[in-house]
């Protein structure tokens, strides 16, 4: 069986944040990005420079502009490749077998620990949505609108089938993916919690959410 489980093990490759880019090449482009996604998350993307990015890749800020054009252009490459990675968690658990309830857990649990296991990562890549050009930025639009339907297909599954009752479906999954997207804001490597342990109260959190009371 498929799950959203396999598909994030496949996109990430663990925990390390560095490791989210392994498809980037060469390897001083893919070091200007994680540059560029530490000095994002830290500094907001409208006060971090060339220089800044640059420097932390410890590279010349001429190097920069040889993979690319703008720092803009670093921002949208980030944000299509954290999109694209959680659209395929989302779309995998909601193609996936079983109960709509098991489904909806599975989408949960990972893309939650996704979230969390690439807290830095993925800060930027929810989270910066407005410095993005308008062309650039309908297009990472158009995905957050596919990992919303993705969502809203299992929850429709789950009232069509009786496990879940809701009556409002759109306003539901919104809160679902919200609620999952906020663990980038606050999550702590050093705190108490692993990102298994957050997916897996989120998970449970979300089906009491949908499940009517006994």
């Amino acid at each position: 069986m498929s799950t959203a489980r396999d598909a994030e093990g496949t996109a990430e490759g663990g925990t390390n944040e560095a490791s989210s880019w392994d498809e980037v090449a060469p390897e001083a482009a893919r070091r200007l990005l994680v540059a560029a996604v530490g000095a994002f998350a830290e500094r907001g993307y409208h006060a971090t420079t060339t220089r800044d990015i640059a420097g932390r890749a410890g590279m010349s800020p001429a190097a920069l502009y040889i993979h690319y054009k703008t720092k803009e252009e670093l921002l949208h490459r980030i944000s299509r490749i954290g999109h694209d990675k959680a659209l395929r968690i989302l779309e995998t658990a909601a193609d996936g077998d079983g109960t709509a309830a098991e489904r909806l857990a599975d989408a949960v649990v990972t893309f939650v620990r996704w979230h969390a296991a690439h807290h830095t990562t993925a800060r930027v890549v929810q989270y910066e949505l407005d410095a993005l050009g308008e062309e650039h930025r309908a297009e990472i639009v158009e995905l957050r609108r596919r990992s919303d339907a993705a969502v809203r297909r299992i929850i429709n599954d789950g009232v069509k089938s009786g496990e879940f009752d809701v009556p409002d479906v759109p306003g539901t999954t919104l809160a679902v993916l919200s609620l999952c997207i906020d663990v980038a804001r606050w999550f702590n490597a050093e705190g108490r919690r692993t990102p298994d342990e957050v997916g897996a109260l989120y998970a449970d959190l979300v089906l009491r959410m949908v499940t009517a009371a006994p």
